[in-house]
Parts: C-alpha cells; structure tokens; sequence
C-alpha cells in the first residue's frame, strides 16, 4: 500500500510562500466583498436621493396637502440620511480593506460637491512648523514655494452673557437734586431678556417647532436654568410688543387683488381631552406675475371651522380668491357682497389628486405586495391626470412672467386643451353611476366649471393653491412636536408669530435675525414709521447700509 503524499511542501520557505499567497487571495476576496458592498451602498444612497427630490418636485408641482404625503416625505428623509451615513461607513471600511490587498483598489464613491465654506465665517490660520532642514540632502537653503490649505468647519458653543447697564445717580451740591438716566427699555417690562434672546425663543418655538420644556432643557444643560413659566412669560410680551407689525402685515396682505386661502388642523387643550381647531392662512403672492408688491402670508386662528371665520377675516377684502371646494367661502362669492365681489379661482392640483389616487399604479402595487386589498385602476382617471398635467406642462414655463404674457399664451395653448377637457369630462360623467368615485372626481370640476377656467381671462390667476400650502407647511411640521396647543390665546399668538416668521420667509430674510433687530428697536421707532421695520424694507434698509 503506498503512503499517501501530501500536497503541502517539505520546505519551511515555500510553505511561507504558499501562506503568504493565501493570506493575499483572502485579503483580495475581502476587498472585493468590501468594494462591492460600497458600491451597493452608494447606489442605495443614490436612488434615495432621487426618488426623494422626485417626490419633491412633484409636491410642488401638484401641492399635495394630505399628511400621508408629508408623513412619506419626512420618511424617505429619514431614510437618505440613513443610507448616506452606511454608504460613507462602507467607503471606509473598504478603503481599509484595499489596503491589505495589492490588487484590488478601494472603490471610489461619489460624493455631493461640497458647497465652499461662507466668507464671512472668521478663519482661525493654524501653521504646521515646516522642516528646518531638507529631509533629503539636510541643507537649511530652504525656499517658500507657496502652500496648500485645508479648510475645517468647527463651531464654538453657544456663549452666554450678562448685561449689566450702569445708570449712576448724581446729586447737584446747589439745589441737592438728585439726576439719573432713564432706565433702558426692554420688551417686557421690567424684564431681563435681551432682544437677541427672545428673539432666538421665538424663531425656535414657532419657526423650528421647539417647544419651551424642551428649550429649557437645552439651557440647563448650557449652566442656564430657566423655567417654562418664565420663558413663557417672555413669549406672551414679546408677542403683544410685536402686535403692531402683525397689524401692518395683515392690512398689506388684505390690499392684494389676489390672495390663496387655505385651512390645517390644530389641536387645542380641552378639558380632559385635545379638539381640533384651525388655523387659516391668506397669502399674497405677485411674484408668479412679475408683480412688484412684496409677499405676505396672514394667519388667524379659530376654535372651529365654521365658515362665519373666512367671512370674518375677509370682510373688507374683495378680488380672487384661490383656495379649495370649503363650503364655508359660499357666501363670499354671492353676487352681491359688499364691499364688493369675491371671484373664485380653482385649483387644479386639488382636482388632479382625486384623479390621481384613482390612477395610482405603485400605490396599488405596494398594497399587493403587503397582501392587503387594492383598489381598481381606473384608465379614465389616467387618462384625466395626463391631460391636466398638460396644462402643467404650460404653466411651468409662465413663471415669473407678465401677466399679459402669461394670458397671451394661455389663450393660445391653454384655452382649447380646456374646451376639450370639458367636453371628454361631460361625456365621462354621462356614462358613470352618480356614486361612482370617478363620477365624484369629474363633478367636483364640473360644478365649479367657471372657477376652473377663470385663468384663463386673468393672467394673475394661479393653477393652483400651492402658495398657500407651502405657508401652511409649518404648522403639521410643529404639530409633531409640540402636540396641541395650550389654549385659544396660544393659538392666536401662534398665528401671529406664524405670520411674522413665514412673511419673512417669503421675503428671503433670516426670521430671527430680523426679530432681534425690530425687538431691540421697536420701542423707541416713531409709530407712523413703523412700516419701515417689515421684512421687505428692512432688507432694502441693510443692502442699502452694506452698499
């Protein structure tokens, strides 16, 4: 029997040979395994982030309100970031891996260009000490050639500080009558914030949706322990110090020919349980138009929705309004209102998305992958969503200009893709059973028939409602994380810091820088000049200093 030979060499220098051979392949597998679980990643990553700017585009395109959306947006948020920290974790761990290969190279993942840092941000130089002598030959014949310079954003945490204003008291040796400088104004009286302070309060309660618990949780933490009360003692003065500006902004909006209305929950604290309240807003928009007249968003609150509320806040406005099918705008549009008429204008975003949940195709796939039950997919809803998003199509190039340009070219592109969908709708409606959802869809247009085509005689008029839910967006948004509010003082006061914030917004300026300086000012500002504190004159008002 012959002895079995073995397939390992007798010789200590190739057996190390065939280790270090196997050590490499091993370290190659890893890297590749490495490489491609990188490469997976990223085009993870990449596929988040266009299915997200996807959905984007298309929210403000068709200005979907309902919370499903929003809720699905805030996930796939959720999600990129989630995938884009895995894709960077996976390039690292990859390029780790490359480097115990020697031919295999990392894969190269690649990244969003980075945006320089600001200018105005303070550069701290950090030198590293050059070589005294040449590594290479030791000569200290050194010459400068230039420098390379690598750029890190760092972030010094935020610093407290005490004010203290003297005001020394004098006594005159002659009459003995004691003088002393008045006593500097503060927003709340006898108060202790300063305006940058309630400023920052503010904008971080109403604007980035922090409720006051929560900010004061963050000063303790920062060695500044102040309680809710105190800070809401500070929200309620400064709020009635600003009224006035609230005021200016609420006559400006109601001069407007043209406002988008439109309505979102609130829930407000009851006893022993949350009812739901709303808060409405009324936004002047020009721009769409090439109008001169800045923007403005209007909030009000109310306990309930009945339509006594729109009456109210309108009751001395009259021009288009854009909003929704709410019965409760009615008697806004009759014939003879005083002071004058209200034209409805339609939107078609809100008639659109009847027929495309009608027409949804994935949405009906997803439901069927999960075994749950699926509507019908109707073609006469697809049919409907692709000939008003011909109309999209249109207006998507209107922006910005005239509205004589605008109105010229939708007399000649527009008005007959109109007539024609009028007439496919009534034959549609014709053939379906009254309760059917796609009768539903078809008649919500119908019975508005004049509003629907009323852009098409005034080159100011919008498709849609969308300037109107982009302003109502902050409101779900704080919803999460404050809950409710406390009472109906609360929500009045949140309208009207809703309406300081989201005009500025509207306006390009920073809210909270903007508050800080009309806070610090506002008292001593003569009140027949107070307009000159709104967002869009005190922008003009800095550009013109820096210039």
């Amino acid at each position: 029997m012959e002895a079995a030979v073995s397939p390992l060499p007798d010789d200590v220098e190739a057996l190390k040979a065939l280790l270090s051979a196997a050590t490499r392949r091993a370290d190659e597998a890893e890297a590749k395994l490495a490489n491609a679980h990188a490469r997976e990643s990223a085009t993870e990553a990449v596929i988040a982030h266009l299915k997200l700017q996807i959905a984007k585009l298309r929210r403000e395109q068709f200005g979907a309100s309902a919370e499903r959306t929003r809720r699905l947006l805030e996930q796939m948020e959720l999600q990129l970031e989630d995938l884009e920290a895995d894709a960077a974790e996976d390039d690292l761990a990859a390029e780790a891996a490359a480097t115990k290969a020697t031919s295999v190279t990392a894969f190269e993942r690649r990244k969003p260009a980075r945006k320089p840092f600001p200018d105005h941000l303070p550069r701290e130089r950090v030198v590293i000490p050059a070589p005294c002598s040449c590594p290479a030959c030791g000569s200290s014949r050194l010459s400068k050639l230039g420098e390379d310079v690598t750029e890190t954003l760092e972030v010094i945490p935020r610093a407290w500080k005490v004010i203290q204003t003297v005001r020394e008291k004098f006594s005159c040796r002659d009459c003995e009558k004691i003088t002393q400088p008045p006593a500097p104004f503060h927003v709340v009286p006898r108060g202790w914030a300063g305006p940058s302070f309630l400023a920052m309060l503010l904008f971080e309660k109403y604007g980035q949706h922090q409720p006051l618990n929560r900010q004061a949780e963050r000063f303790a933490r920062e060695g500044v322990p102040l309680s809710t009360s105190t800070l809401a003692d500070q929200v309620g003065a400064a709020a009635f110090a600003l009224m006035p500006l609230y005021r200016l902004i609420e006559a400006h909006a109601l001069a407007a020919e043209r406002l988008h209305g439109d309505d979102t929950t609130v829930p407000v604290l009851a006893k022993g349980k949350t009812d739901t309240a709303r808060l409405w807003v009324y936004v002047r928009d020009d721009r769409p138009f090439a109008g001169a007249d800045p923007p403005a968003a209007l909030f009000h609150y109310s306990r309930d929705r009945r339509g006594e509320h729109p009456r109210t806040h309108l009751a001395s406005w009259s021009g288009i309004l854009q909003a929704d099918a709410y019965g409760g705008y009615g008697e806004l549009y009759a014939a003879g209102r005083q002071p004058g008429p209200v034209l409805e204008a339609g939107c078609f975003a809100h008639a659109r998305r009847k027929f495309f949940e009608l027409a949804d195709v994935a949405a009906v796939a997803r439901r069927k992958s999960r075994n749950e039950r699926a509507g019908m997919i109707y073609p006469i809803a697809l049919e409907a969503v692709q000939r008003l998003d011909a109309l999209f199509d249109i207006e998507r190039d209107l922006g910005g200009k005239s509205a004589a340009e605008r109105l010229a070219v939708r007399q000649e592109l527009s008005a007959p893709l109109i007539a024609e969908l009028h007439v496919w709708l009534t034959n549609q409606f014709a053939k379906l059973s009254r309760n059917h959802d796609l009768a539903k869809a078809i008649n919500y247009m119908l019975r508005r028939w004049d509003a629907f085509t009323r852009f098409l005689d005034d080159g100011r008029i919008c498709i849609t409602n969308n300037a109107a839910e982009r302003a109502l967006r902050c409101v779900p948004l704080g919803r999460k994380a404050w809950l409710f509010c406390g009472s109906d003082r609360g929500g009045q006061r949140a309208a009207i810091l809703y309406t300081l914030i989201q005009t500025a917004r509207l306006n390009d300026v920073d809210p909270q820088a903007w508050l800080a300086d009309i806070l610090a000012r506002i008292a001593d500002h003569p009140a027949n000049r107070l307009d000159e504190l709104l967002p869009w004159n005190w922008q003009a008002q800095r550009t013109a200093i820096a210039a």
